[in-house]
């Protein structure tokens, strides 16, 4: 009897531990998502800020719905990782940034606008999720910020990373929420590793 209840008193004490892991896991998930100043009215996005959702390489064509499919793959992929994707008869290479966030909604054609300006007024925040900057045709790179958590006055680069300058930009508005690929593992993993700790808790 006293047994059992030092095994149930173990197990309250670690399941306590668990969940307030979760919760600072959590946490920490959703700051990742406001970093860079939600409150600012005025944010400068370079090619290695907490923004960064990724590249793609090289540069592809100003096509609305191609760009919105190349956005919707790169935030399928997990953090610091690269895919291929096929749009014949092109094929580029897409490149997440090792940036995590809550959730990232999938980039929506229907309400998208474009410019050329290395200014952008976001307005009040909220209407759009994806700011995107192709720069120097084919010979160099075109970088994807998330802004979903900005508003007002964005500036980016005028010159992409290879130095060629700005061609154009183009803001995708928010579709469904999907779980971040990165967060998600990092969770996960807290999950698994409090599992087994219980496990050898419980048997010891």
């Amino acid at each position: 009897m006293k047994l059992n209840i030092v095994r149930i008193n173990k197990l309250a004490l670690l399941s306590a531990a668990v969940c307030a892991a979760m919760l600072a896991f959590s946490h920490n998930a959703s700051a990742c998502r406001v970093l860079g100043g939600i409150n600012s009215p005025s944010t400068n996005l370079t090619f290695n800020d907490t923004h960064v959702v990724g590249t793609v390489t090289p540069a592809p064509a100003p096509n609305f719905a191609t760009v919105a499919n190349y956005i919707n793959f790169m935030i399928g992929l997990g953090t610091g990782t690269s895919g291929t994707f096929q749009s014949p008869p092109h094929t580029q290479t897409i490149t997440r940034s090792t940036n995590t966030f809550a959730s990232l909604p999938n980039a929506l054609v229907h309400g998208a606008v474009k410019g050329t300006s290395t200014t952008i007024n976001l307005g009040a925040g909220g209407v759009y999720s994806y700011l995107f900057a192709k720069y120097g045709g084919p010979n160099d790179v075109s970088q994807v910020w998330y802004v979903g958590n900005l508003r007002g006055i964005v500036t980016i680069p005028a010159l992409g990373p290879r130095g060629h300058a700005l061609s154009l930009w183009k803001l995708f508005p928010p579709g469904g929420q999907v779980p971040d690929g990165g967060a998600t593992v990092m969770l996960l993993g807290a999950a698994l590793g409090a599992l087994g700790m219980a496990r050898r808790f419980l048997i010891g």
